[in-house]
């Protein structure tokens, strides 16, 4: 496949992502066809993962088809785009989301009742923070001062994102720092906005460390990945677990910090009345001109760019020094390294990540990022490897033999004559791997990392708009691959003797007259 045909694909799937932002998610609105949930029975239903409420209805929808979505801003794009018929949300969520979305309403009819807790880590500390955490909910509840309702009230209730604010200092921390693990990208429970963390659970801890003496270290995880992460200990504490019977034998959790009702969200009969351009318009302005977001994205960016430099440069070296290690045919060494080989390549890069973060690593305070660059410096350099065989194994053995007897060394004759020849072997394959590890590094926000992916979600999670978070978080991967590629293509042609100038090879060789 030449280079002219490849930019004409990577032309069609571009503009393939633009027509299915613009008119893929712009459905048609149709008056809302269910009364009860018994209505919905063998239709599709979208849950968030790791809520359970899908629980609530196994009675009145048996036949029901569940779906699973990472963030609630995934289950609106789904039932406007008419992938499912409705999904459930706890009645919090629903609030912040309605004055956005009139396209949506809910059933008169309860879903359920949907019980919040506090999920405490497994560490030294758990047994008093879990006292700690039960006495603030018992001091400040509906039998003590009232003050979460009039929380739930401000955050829930009168929900406004222009103005709701969460008071950010204050901390004493004389009882040292506390690892707190929430979502950071769902209003109104944990956001981000310009001043930083904010939210219903975070403004429920900031007002417990300030009382018992803490300071708090919010860690933006995807929902699913808090309640591992406190069972591990590398929080201690996670927020918005729903209780269940299971969950509440198997964790430790606090008691309930806030009750409310799940809702069945449905389509709504009402009619978009803004033009295609205006709503490009505010698209844009929300999603890179408000509150700055434009400076979200640029440190995303930066990370994913940190994170994908360092592990190749890490991977290259690591993977060299192991293949020469192994060149020789050392059994133990080879046998090492197989295994190792076998169980990284073997594992999924989200698994992988997961088991380095919140197992291996998951009693140390080492930042997400670098675990990160630890879990794919070890990927790259399994590729490397064995991009170093393949590239070895294709030089005839009578390389070495020549140049033996041309007096070389055995590292000169490595280095000099048999390295440059297996570098056209492998610079190809190093070059598509490259590639494939920038993209690879988009599940690194599973892990309480801010790369250019988790931006994209926390913005979306403030705007409820996906065009221009997801198209230009799309573009900045093609330059950031392509800048790489290109620099590998460059080392390549200068490698290559078929590929540089004639005055290049002739260099130092004089004409005979």
């Amino acid at each position: 496949m030449n280079q002219m045909t490849k930019k004409y694909i990577s032309f069609l799937l571009m503009a393939l992502m633009v027509w299915g932002a613009l008119f893929g998610t712009a459905s048609t609105a149709y008056a809302a066809e269910y009364e009860k949930i018994e209505d919905l029975n063998g239709k599709k239903i979208g849950v968030q993962t790791g809520c359970l409420y899908e629980t609530h209805i196994t009675d009145e929808c048996p036949d029901t088809e569940i779906q699973y979505f990472t963030m609630p801003q995934d289950m609106i794009l789904a039932l406007n785009s008419q992938k499912i018929d409705a999904y459930l949300i706890e009645e919090v969520g629903y609030y912040a989301t309605a004055a956005v979305h009139p396209e949506l309403t809910t059933l008169d009819e309860s879903a359920g009742l949907c019980e919040a807790a506090v999920i405490i880590g497994n560490n030294d500390k758990q047994q008093r923070l879990l006292a700690e955490v039960n006495e603030f909910i018992a001091n400040h509840g509906p039998d003590g001062d009232g003050m979460l309702d009039e929380m739930f009230t401000y955050w829930v209730r009168d929900f406004d994102a222009e103005t709701s604010r969460t008071e950010q200092g204050g901390f004493t921390g004389e009882n040292g720092e506390l690892i707190i693990a929430c979502e950071g990208g769902y209003e109104p429970f944990s956001y981000v906005n310009e001043e930083g963390d904010c939210g219903y659970d975070v403004d429920f801890m900031y007002r417990f460390c300030r009382e018992y003496g803490y300071t708090p270290v919010i860690q933006r995880v995807a929902f699913e990945s808090i309640a591992p992460g406190a069972e591990s200990g590398k929080f201690d504490i996670g927020l918005n677990i729903i209780l269940s019977d299971e969950r509440d034998a198997n964790a430790c959790l606090s008691d309930v910090y806030y009750t409310c009702d799940i809702f069945m969200v449905v389509p709504n009969d009402v009619e978009d009345d803004m033009g295609f351009f205006a709503k490009m318009k505010d698209n844009f302005n929300n999603t890179f001109i408000k509150e700055g977001r434009w400076k979200m994205f640029a440190s995303g960016a930066g990370t994913t760019l940190l994170i994908t430099l360092s592990s190749i440069l890490f991977g290259t070296v690591i993977g060299f020094a192991v293949f020469m290690a192994c060149r020789k045919g050392n059994r133990i060494v080879n046998g090492l390294t197989d295994a190792s080989l076998w169980l990284i390549q073997g594992m999924p890069t989200v698994l992988l990540l997961m088991i380095l973060y919140y197992i291996i690593f998951g009693s140390t305070r080492l930042s997400g990022t670098i675990v990160a660059i630890v879990g794919f410096t070890l990927i790259f350099a399994c590729s490397m490897f064995d991009m170093l065989s393949v590239g070895f194994g294709a030089i005839p053995h009578g390389q070495y033999e020549a140049a033996t007897a041309l007096g070389y060394s055995e590292n000169q004759s490595f280095f000099k004559i048999l390295l440059p020849q297996a570098a056209r072997h492998f610079l190809p394959i190093y070059k598509n791997d490259v590639v494939t590890l920038i993209k690879e590094t988009s599940v690194a926000g599973y892990i309480a990392i801010q790369d250019l992916t988790k931006v994209s979600d926390l913005v979306r999670a403030r705007t409820y708009q996906a065009f221009f978070a997801l198209i230009f978080t799309a573009i900045i991967y093609f330059v950031m691959s392509g800048i790489l590629t290109r620099i590998v293509e460059m080392v390549e042609k200068k490698i290559d003797p078929k590929r540089r100038p004639q005055d290049k090879i002739l260099e130092g060789i004089q004409e005979i007259e």
